[in-house]
């Protein structure tokens, strides 16, 4: 056939106008209608036994307009609530030791199976540790760091330099986000009244000072080994199980909890320069009137820079009253919760089930955290010197039977994965309606992908709307199918709402648009009390540059870069009560106070005003100054440069 170059390429121009008008037609009025939907999936038979786990779909796309049909989940990356800090479960002793020293696991399978539990890119991407301090209802026998009375002279955690140490510190590199939780089950049994580990016993009034040590000892330890501890809280349970208890326990009250915390550890805390933050309550939301909500009561303990917030355990009542972490929030306002413990075990009829009520309970309910019990067991639910006979883990480490040295991952490697693998750390929970049979949970990453974790509590199946700006896609969910949908979207920075533009991941120069000289931190100061001022911008220098990063609703708290390490941020003196014109600005570290945060609110000319949560006054330069060394203060909004910020990534 003779070749026509001409008539060749008109076809071609002519294709190519008409794939276009195609793209036209096909991609309707907004760029989301392209938008690709990565679908995972995990499926059971009878909500135990895995079908299928973590397995990647055929794929969705989003179209044009709102669609219908099934349950409707309205996504809504605008409405910005807490951030995740991570999900995991507990080094155990038991768990520690089966993993690591017991001869079960080849190196190979060992290094293996920590991959798929903490990578976040070969695994699940745990991302939060709770690791008893001593013995626990999990771990093969009873022992305190100082078992012998009547001092803390022969302290030592070389229990913990065997397995659970080691054990930390790889799970740290594995995934250098990890944060890491102590917690005791017992005082040394001298220190206690009943003179035994189990049984309960009070801590004896004459040794509280010793027990503060003792946290002291334990922090410093691992610092000195790598470890950071993030977080402890002063008992597991603190009013269980009863005087016939077979395991490590001990009793406290609110009135003695409290007065433990603030007058005896935090002051040996501050002795010691240890930043790490104690948690309250440790226990179910049955309990809470019980230890919990005459703690947090307490404003000399909530304003304490020490103090973290409150860790919640999933135990009682059955289902959990999730909706207690949102009357929290709405009684003390940025005061950080984490769920801490569940384990999964024999009398949980439906596993899967039962953890995506919590993953999604929690979370829509102000949990930064979803943590299970014990990481590891064997096959006999063990080892344990009394305890959980019951218990599950995320896996299964055979020991001594005819498959030894292998791993089973069980339901709730799953479950957990579906939450984990996705939601990366300093991502940010955003609104999404609550649904029901098909339960959801929705976040954001700091990249601007959204994240949809799902379940479908109904015996059949279930179709399911999902929408985001004018768009949507819907998806066919199996009868107990966990699923958890993943897009891109803009990068908003994860503190959400009128801040949009703010990448956490950033440090910013933050410049008076009236002077414009820059936010510092007075003679690069690191220590509370720091006056904040404004000053002629230097570039690289640390005390002049501040991270936005996210708490909850809109705001932020802003951390200079000079003082990472005790996580000094912007702080109106005075504390939450201090609400009036002209208060000033100082650094103080991180403690979770509505003091302390901080609502971005973009200009139309591309600078910020900055309003204060616990006062709704905004971010000010004391007397419009254009001097050096004016100090930044909190004033009525008013609208004036003075009151207008512009922030220059510093690199």
């Amino acid at each position: 056939m003779p070749h026509h170059p001409h008539t060749g390429r008109l076809i071609a121009v002519l294709a190519a106008v008409a794939a276009v008008f195609a793209g036209l037609v096909l991609a309707g009025p907004g760029a989301a209608a392209a938008t690709a939907v990565q679908v995972t999936m995990t499926t059971t038979s009878d909500g135990k036994t895995v079908v299928q786990g973590l397995q990647t779909q055929t794929p969705a796309a989003f179209e044009a307009g709102n669609g219908s049909g099934g349950t409707v989940i309205t996504v809504d990356p605008a409405a910005r609530y807490q951030p995740f800090e991570g999900g995991g479960a507990s080094f155990t002793d038991s768990a520690a030791w089966l993993m690591n020293s017991s001869g079960a696991l080849s190196a190979a399978t060992r290094d293996a199976t920590m991959r798929k539990l903490f990578s976040p890119t070969e695994g699940i991407g745990l991302g939060f540790l709770r690791n008893p301090m001593g013995a626990s209802d999990i771990a093969r026998s009873h022992y305190t760091y100082d078992d012998t009375c009547c001092d803390l002279s022969d302290f030592s955690i070389s229990r913990d330099l065997a397995d659970v140490l080691p054990m930390t510190q790889r799970a740290r590199q594995l995934n250098p986000d990890l944060k890491v939780m102590a917690v005791p089950w017992s005082a040394p049994a001298w220190m206690k009244d009943n003179g035994r580990l189990t049984q309960m016993g009070k801590l004896r009034p004459e040794y509280y000072d010793t027990y503060a040590q003792y946290f002291v000892k334990y922090l410093q330890a691992y610092e000195q080994r790598g470890v950071h501890v993030d977080y402890v809280s002063v008992q597991n349970e603190p009013q269980c199980c009863g005087a016939n208890s077979n395991y490590p326990t001990m009793e406290w009250t609110a009135a003695t909890l409290l007065d433990f915390t603030r007058n005896h550890l935090f002051p040996a805390f501050r002795s010691a320069g240890i930043t790490t933050k104690a948690l309250i309550h440790d226990w179910n939301h049955g309990d809470w009137n019980t230890t919990g909500a005459g703690q947090l009561a307490d404003a000399a303990l909530r304003g304490d820079p020490l103090f973290g917030g409150v860790a919640w355990h999933g135990y009682t009542p059955t289902p959990p009253n999730y909706a207690l972490g949102s009357t929290i929030q709405s009684q003390y306002p940025g005061v950080a919760q984490y769920e801490t413990e569940h384990s999964g075990g024999t009398w949980v009829g439906d596993q899967q089930l039962e953890d995506l009520r919590d993953i999604t309970g929690f979370t829509r309910n102000w949990a930064r955290a979803y943590v299970k019990w014990s990481l590891a067991l064997d096959q006999a639910r063990g080892p344990h010197a009394g305890g959980c006979d019951s218990c599950s883990g995320l896996i299964t480490v055979h020991n001594g039977d005819a498959r030894s040295g292998q791993v089973d991952y069980t339901v709730e490697y799953y479950t957990m994965g579906q939450l984990t693998k996705f939601v990366r750390a300093g991502a940010v929970r955003i609104g999404s309606n609550a649904t029901d049979p098909v339960w959801n949970t929705a976040f954001v990453n700091s990249d601007g992908q959204r994240v949809l974790v799902t379940h479908n509590s109904s015996s059949s199946t279930q179709q399911v709307t999902v929408r985001e700006a004018g768009q949507h896609f819907s998806y066919s969910l199996p009868a107990r199918a966990t699923t958890t949908f993943t897009w891109s979207g803009a990068p908003t920075g994860g503190g959400g709402g009128d801040g949009d533009g703010i990448s956490t991941s950033a440090w910013y120069q933050v410049a008076g648009a009236g002077s414009g000289k820059c936010v510092d931190a007075k003679d690069r100061g690191t220590a509370n009390g720091t006056a904040v001022q404004q000053w002629s911008c230097v570039a690289g220098q640390a005390n002049q540059q501040w991270q936005f990063r996210p708490v909850d609703g809109g705001y932020y708290r802003v951390v200079n870069r000079n003082a990472t390490a005790t996580e000094q941020v912007w702080d109106v003196t005075g504390g939450a009560s201090a609400t009036g014109d002209s208060v000033p600005l100082q650094t103080w570290q991180w403690s979770s106070g509505a003091n302390q945060q901080w609502k971005p609110v973009l200009q139309a000319d591309g600078s910020y005003v900055l309003t204060a949560r616990h006062s709704g006054k905004c971010l000010d330069v004391a007397s419009a100054s254009a001097a050096d060394g004016a100090l930044l203060q909190q004033y009525t909004c008013n609208g004036t440069a003075a009151q207008s910020f512009r922030l220059t990534p510093a690199g």
